[in-house]
């Protein structure tokens, strides 16, 4: 399964490697692409991930998420 999740906060390539790094710390994570250019990360996962888990996630790096929707 994949998902996209709209990352607010995100302003330079260590930005990008520490929501990469959290969302691949997600257990059932396979994947994770970060964007800069569209502050987008998009997972991949051998089951469903819960949006609450992915955006726990994400704002204990240190971020916001605007948006989450299944790719």
């Amino acid at each position: 399964m994949k998902k996209i999740i709209h990352v607010k906060g995100m302003g330079c390539m260590n930005c990008v490697h520490h929501v990469k790094e959290a969302l691949e710390g997600l257990e059932g994570v396979t994947g994770a692409d970060v964007s800069l250019d569209t502050n987008t990360a998009v997972i991949t996962s051998a089951k469903d991930i819960a949006d609450s888990a992915i955006t726990a996630a994400i704002e204990d790096a240190g971020y916001d998420v605007a948006k989450i929707e299944a790719a």
